[in-house]
């Protein structure tokens, strides 16, 4: 049996919604601002716990952090910290490696590798930042 939908019904169910939109958006936004905030700082960190060496590389191992967007969605914001010019050596120098004559074992940088601690340093940063945020968002 179909019935007719009076027009006050319509207004009804368009309020909520667009509420709920405008909620969410704002939510976007504020996620979009964390994610770019907390890793721009990781990458600095990253940049000053890097081993410095004394490489014959032309660029330095250090100086290779860069951030680059990942995936972009309806609901999804994902950036990603790598290193440029020398991603090959952030395995061995977090995990150390085998000598190169086979003999023996060289291990990781002295502080038991530089990535992890940036990693969860920001992650728990990244997750307080945006629930505060989130928690001050006014719902209009």
């Amino acid at each position: 049996m179909l019935t007719k939908i009076k027009s006050e019904h319509v207004v009804f169910y368009t309020y909520p919604m667009n509420y709920l939109n405008n909620y969410k958006e704002d939510i976007d936004e504020e996620v979009r601002e964390t994610t770019n905030e907390v890793t721009k700082e990781a990458k600095e960190e990253l940049i000053r716990t890097s081993p410095k060496g004394n490489g014959h590389r032309a660029t330095p191992y250090y100086k290779g952090w860069t951030v680059k967007v990942g995936t972009r969605g309806k609901s999804k914001y994902e950036k990603v910290i790598w290193n440029k010019t020398n991603y090959q050596l952030t395995h061995l120098l977090e995990f150390g490696h085998v000598k190169s004559n086979g003999r023996g074992w060289v291990n990781s940088s002295p502080a038991g590798g530089h990535i992890r601690p940036v990693e969860e340093k920001y992650g728990t940063k990244f997750v307080d930042l945006l629930e505060r945020r989130i928690g001050g968002i006014e719902w209009h």
